[in-house]
C-alpha cells in the first residue's frame, strides 16, 4: 500500500437538512484499521459515512479518501447499507445485484467481461453464498441478504469498506457469523463500521470512536468513561469480561 492514511477528516462541519449534524470532526484512519463508531440515534453516524462517500458536502473542513476528494476516492470504497434501505420486492437475482458493484471500477456503460464474472464469483464465494446466486434477493434470510450486500461491496475490490448499521434487525447468531466474516475481510480491506451494538464493536473492532455530532477518538479501543457519558448524554456503567467490551446501562432519555 502506497499511503499510510486511507481516510482523513479535518475540522469537518456538516449541516444536514438545516440541522448541525457533525461538529468539528477530526479523524485519521490508517490502512488495515478496523474502526467501530458508536453513538446514539441522530448522532450523525450515517451522515459521517455519507460525507466520506461524497454524498453530503461539508459546510466547513476537508475530507480526503486515499489522498483525494471523496468523489475521486469513491473508486476504492465499498459500502454496505442498512437492510431497511432496499426494496426487497425488486426482481433481481443475487448474482445480478452483486455484479452491479463492478460499475464503480468499469463505469456505468461498459460491457461486463470474463474478469467481471470471475470477480463476482470470488465475492460470492468469499461471503459464502455462491449457492444462492440465482435466488431473488428478497427471498433470502436477513443474514444472507447482508452477505449479499457485503459481496456487492467487495466485488469492486475496495481498499476501504464502510458499513452502516449492517446488523440491525438480524438475529444474534447471524450477527456473530457476520462479524467473524468482517474480521477475515479486514486482512485485505480497511473497515469502518457504525453500529448501535456496543458490545460487538468492542469485541471485533481494533479501534473505537464515539460520535454524537462531535467525535471522540484516540486511535485505540479504549474509551474513557467520561467520553461515553458525553456521547450518550447519560450515566454509563461499564462491564468488562473475556474479550474487553462495554455494556450501556439502561436509562431514560434526558
Amino acid at each position: 500500500m502506497d499511503r499510510k492514511d486511507v481516510l482523513t477528516l479535518e475540522d469537518v462541519w456538516v449541516h444536514y437538512d438545516g440541522t448541525l449534524a457533525l461538529e468539528g470532526v477530526n479523524i485519521t484512519v490508517e490502512y488495515g484499521d478496523f474502526l467501530g463508531i458508536i453513538g446514539p440515534n441522530g448522532g450523525g453516524k450515517t451522515t459521517f459515512l455519507k460525507t466520506v462517500l461524497g454524498l453530503v458536502k461539508p459546510s466547513r473542513g476537508r475530507v480526503l479518501v486515499d489522498g483525494a476528494s471523496p468523489e475521486k476516492g469513491r473508486r476504492i470504497v465499498g459500502y454496505v447499507p442498512q437492510l431497511k434501505d432496499f426494496d426487497w420486492d425488486f426482481p433481481i437475482s443475487v448474482w445480478d445485484m452483486v455484479s452491479m458493484g463492478r460499475y464503480r471500477k468499469k463505469g456505468l456503460f461498459r460491457m461486463f467481461d470474463k474478469g467481471d464474472r470471475r470477480a463476482t464469483e470470488r465475492a460470492l464465494e468469499t461471503v459464502g453464498i455462491s449457492h444462492l446466486r440465482h435466488r431473488q434477493i428478497g427471498t433470502l434470510s436477513g443474514g444472507q441478504q447482508q452477505r449479499a450486500f457485503a459481496a456487492r461491496a467487495l466485488v469492486g475490490e475496495p481498499k476501504l469498506l464502510l458499513l452502516d448499521e449492517a446488523m440491525s434487525g438480524v438475529d444474534a447468531s447471524t450477527r456473530t457469523e457476520f462479524y467473524e466474516l468482517l474480521r477475515e475481510l479486514n486482512r485485505d480491506a480497511t473497515i469502518v463500521m457504525v453500529s448501535h451494538d456496543i458490545s460487538a464493536v468492542s469485541a471485533y473492532a481494533e479501534k473505537i470512536a464515539c460520535l454524537n455530532r462531535r467525535l471522540y477518538y484516540h486511535g485505540s479501543r479504549e474509551i474513557p468513561r467520561e467520553e461515553l457519558e458525553a456521547t450518550y448524554g447519560c450515566p454509563i456503567e461499564m462491564i468488562a469480561h473475556g474479550v474487553p467490551h462495554r455494556v450501556l446501562q439502561e436509562h431514560q432519555e434526558s
